[in-house]
């Protein structure tokens, strides 16, 4: 990767824990493929942090290969009582150790934004076979909740903590990664390929899940390096602003999260 964080032990927990699997994405994914070839050997899942996206293709594909530069985030991936068709190495994005035109589809599920984007296309483009897929996903920051007739005051409460956040962005990301994105697709030079911009998931959390989910983005863990004080202050300030509204004191009272995946899909000539 030509960017390196997520590694400690405590943040990989939390990211396994809270972060949402994008089981959506896969059937997607999928259906592109299946369209375009009968090819399902080896899938290789570049940035897999702790496989939880890698473990999804395991129903579709022979041999399903998670990688990650993080060895903190590998350990936490299920190599016991997983997929039997599943395994894990860890290694760069733009150094993947497969053979040339080995590989029937690419995926970076929430990771390819901190790869070196020129060096991992030009390497995906090496090991897939002719007829090979690259698919790449991500989502926005700015996740929405519904709970009753509250959902947009809880919104503006969300969009005042994204907002205070935003300062600590990686500068490798820039203020908007789908434009990261937007840019790789349109520099993939395979003529067979879709974007899209937004795909909304939603998921039935308890509100203290989607706080933890948010602790777990890269600004707010800049945010608790550089003042761990002022990131606790923040997130409590969230949890209690919303749970006012919600008019309930249970941080475990369910709501609705909005995800906002965008991804792009291509099909190597």
């Amino acid at each position: 990767m030509a960017v390196r964080l997520f590694e400690g032990s405590d943040h990989a927990e939390a990211y396994l824990k809270f972060r949402v699997a994008p089981q959506e994405l896969i059937g997607i994914i999928m259906s592109f493929m299946e369209k375009r070839t009968r090819n399902f050997h080896l899938a290789v899942d570049v940035g897999c942090g702790s496989g939880q996206g890698t473990t999804l293709l395991a129903p579709f594909f022979t041999e399903v290969v998670g990688t990650d530069v993080s060895p903190a985030q590998l350990q936490l991936a299920p190599t016991d009582g997983g997929p039997s068709n599943v395994s894990y190495r860890q290694c760069p994005a733009e150094e993947l150790p497969f053979e040339c035109e080995e590989v029937d589809l690419v995926t970076a599920m929430t990771a390819a934004h901190w790869f070196d984007h020129r060096r991992f296309l030009h390497e995906a483009y090496r090991v897939l076979r002719p007829g090979g897929c690259l698919a790449l996903l991500s989502y926005t920051m700015d996740m929405e909740l519904e709970y009753g007739d509250v959902s947009k005051t809880l919104n503006d409460i969300c969009k005042e903590f994204y907002a205070a956040l935003f300062p600590y962005r990686n500068p490798h990301i820039g203020s908007n990664s789908v434009e990261i994105y937007a840019g790789m697709f349109h520099s993939c030079p395979y003529p067979d390929k879709e974007w899209n911009e937004c795909l909304r998931v939603r998921r039935h959390v308890p509100l203290s899940g989607f706080i933890a989910m948010v602790e777990t983005f890269s600004s707010y863990r800049s945010l608790k390096e550089t003042d761990p004080a002022e990131a606790a202050q923040l997130s409590s300030r969230l949890r209690n602003k919303l749970l006012a509204v919600m008019k309930t004191s249970s941080p475990d009272a369910e709501v609705i999260m909005i995800v906002k995946y965008f991804y792009w899909l291509a099909r190597k000539p």
